[in-house]
């Protein structure tokens, strides 16, 4: 979203904390359920096309691989269900791993964009690697969406076929400084960075809203597991409240040295904490944690949440539901007739409808028009959702 649009929205936010509904254990608002016009990539089983291929571009392996996963199972059951209903219409899925490394996915997305069949993608994950290859999917005329690369810098650029399926960090930023304060009630925050273009561009937006209450900083980097010198600090100033910008490989670790070194503040972490391999990586330092996340909880999406299962052995997980709406997309340009490039990027970018977690209608820079984050926490060794922040 667009700064100045940003700070309209946010700026009479508030946390629904009304009781929950949904699926889970823990307590918080209630999830959406499935609106009734969701787009549904089974479409009406008519559709003929042939020798199209849609490609997932993304981490797969790597240190943080679990969220590019997460996404990729979504995406995997999309177009299960779409050549299912669709006889007519088989639409070939390519998996292409980056990684999530900035390095690796330039040349990883050349091959992408090199395999003529491909007439649009899901991805890139994370934000490094999607300005490191932006340029080359704006080259080819390759639309691609992703479906949780939050730095807003990314829409910046100019790149007419990338489009963002979530809010990003302009609008979680200060949502994330807003439930710290007001629902957490801390008025001493520490901000803790990676050195990724993801950590460093939240961590702008989370301490810029917090003003005077962030009362320390300090930067760690990726693979680090030393983080002595950090707990320290932040030992130190003595905060209510920590907020580590950044993703869950190291936050694991961080997390339970803070833990071992008796600090007492609430440890809040974002999207790229929010998985399963943090609350597993940082045991009981996990217990109190919380997270926001501009992603939308799936438990309520029965019909999702249950397929999904079914096919991934798993439980949806942050981005799931996001990667499947994407998909989604991409494949109701498919089932139009659309088989080359150019048609599809011009389908994503007048398309105007709802999906599971939101109503899709992007502006020029790629940004949709609203967006909202949630908040989770860790519940008897279990992410469960919290309070929406509006």
């Amino acid at each position: 979203m667009l700064a100045a649009t940003a700070s309209l929205v946010l700026g009479a936010c508030s946390a629904r904390t009304d009781t929950n509904s949904g699926g889970d254990s823990g307590s918080g608002a209630a999830a959406p359920s499935k609106p009734a016009d969701a787009a549904d990539p089974k479409g009406d089983g008519k559709a003929t096309c042939s020798g199209v291929s849609l490609a997932y571009a993304g981490t797969i392996n790597g240190g943080n691989a679990a969220l590019g996963q997460n996404i990729l199972w979504g995406v995997k059951l999309a177009v299960q269900q779409h050549n299912e209903a669709n006889k007519g219409c088989q639409v070939d899925l390519k998996q292409f791993d980056t990684e999530g490394s900035p390095d690796k996915a330039p040349g990883i997305v050349t091959q992408v964009i090199s395999d003529p069949k491909i007439i649009g993608a899901v991805g890139l994950p994370f934000s490094g690697e999607s300005k490191a290859a932006g340029p080359i999917f704006e080259q080819a005329g390759l639309v691609h969406v992703t479906p949780s690369a939050t730095n807003p810098d990314l829409a910046t650029h100019g790149w007419k076929t990338f489009f963002r399926a979530l809010g990003n960090d302009a609008v979680q930023g200060p949502a994330a400084a807003k439930f710290i304060t007001e629902n957490l009630k801390a008025a001493k925050v520490c901000v803790i960075k990676d050195d990724s273009e993801y950590g460093k561009g939240l961590a702008k937006a989370v301490s810029d809203a917090l003003g005077s209450k962030l009362t320390c900083s300090d930067d760690v980097k990726t693979k680090q597991t030393d983080f002595a010198a950090v707990v320290g600090k932040v030992k130190s100033a003595n905060p209510d409240a920590i907020f580590y910008s950044g993703y869950y490989q190291e936050a694991a670790p961080f997390a339970t040295q803070l833990n071992d070194a008796g600090v007492k503040a609430k440890f809040v972490g974002p999207d790229g904490v929010k998985d399963d391999e943090f609350v597993k990586g940082a045991g009981d330092a996990s217990a109190a944690a919380y997270f926001t996340c501009p992603c939308v909880p799936a438990d309520a999406f029965t019909d999702f949440f249950n397929s999904y299962k079914k096919l991934a052995g798993q439980e949806p997980g942050t981005y799931s539901p996001e990667g499947y709406d994407a998909t989604t997309i991409l494949l109701k340009g498919i089932d139009k007739g659309i088989k080359d490039r150019a048609g599809l990027l011009d389908f994503v970018k007048n398309y105007d409808g709802q999906g599971l977690t939101k109503h899709f209608k992007w502006d020029d820079k790629g940004e949709l028009a609203k967006t909202t984050v949630w908040t989770y926490k860790v519940d008897n060794g279990k992410i469960v959702k919290n309070v929406e922040i509006k």
